[in-house]
């Protein structure tokens, strides 16, 4: 049995964690854009009495939390940057270290599992920072911040420890992985993804255009933006 429309809106909202367009959810959802405005109006409704809220951005919807909770989040928030990094965010690191600028669906691929709240914690830290794809405008590339070099002592990623042997082992992992898929796709008539002319990891990518131009989707990361500034 098929999930109603508005749960299926919130699951995929919760799930990407980041804005998406409605057309890019028709898409996923196989239904009209009319179809999923009205689901959203269903699911905004649905909320009323929540924690979260829906927040339109143009043509574009994600879910966020309450204005009410923005003091409790600010302290989470606060706990959560005085943590050390944890081993997820380190392999995180790593990979757009050596590898970037490189897209959130290339990173997810390396790891094997979705890094969006991972990738939310760095650039809250000042760690990375997320620029226009001029490749594909529905996503944005990660590299790592000046704050992030001069921590690691380095005046360019080309001076990281072991840098061309790093990129190199990468380069063979992913290479390796890319034909164990193939093989074990041929080996059971799975179809080709591919044949769409969209891979799943591209499909990772939402469309993560800012109108604002400051590369920030989220209200809390702005927040600390702009309270960053105040401090300089």
């Amino acid at each position: 049995m098929s999930m109603e429309l508005p749960k299926s809106l919130s699951a995929i909202l919760f799930y990407q964690a980041e804005p998406m367009t409605i057309k890019r959810l028709a898409g996923f959802l196989k239904r009209s854009e009319g179809e999923i405005r009205d689901g959203l109006l269903l699911l905004e409704d649905a909320l009323h009495g929540t924690g979260i809220r829906l927040i339109r951005n143009g043509d574009q919807v994600t879910l966020g939390t309450m204005p009410e909770a923005s003091a409790l989040i600010e302290t989470m928030t606060k706990e959560e940057l005085s943590r050390d990094l944890s081993k997820a965010s380190l392999e995180t690191l790593a990979i757009i270290l050596y590898k970037g600028p490189v897209t959130r669906s290339e990173i997810d691929y390396v790891r094997g599992v979705n890094s969006t709240f991972i990738l939310r914690n760095l650039l809250i830290r000042g760690l990375i920072e997320r620029v226009d794809n001029p490749a594909d405008q529905r996503s944005f590339l990660y590299k790592p911040t000046f704050q992030l070099l001069e921590y690691m002592g380095v005046s360019r990623v080309e001076d990281l420890p072991k840098h061309s042997e790093t990129i190199a082992a990468l380069t063979q992992f992913i290479s390796t992985k890319e034909e164990e898929e193939y093989r074990l796709e041929h080996a059971e008539g799975v179809p080709d993804d591919t044949a769409s002319g969209t891979t799943p990891e591209e499909e990772a990518d939402v469309e993560e255009t800012d109108e604002a131009g400051e590369n920030f989707d989220d209200e809390e990361l702005e927040e600390h933006r702009k309270k960053d500034q105040l401090e300089v």
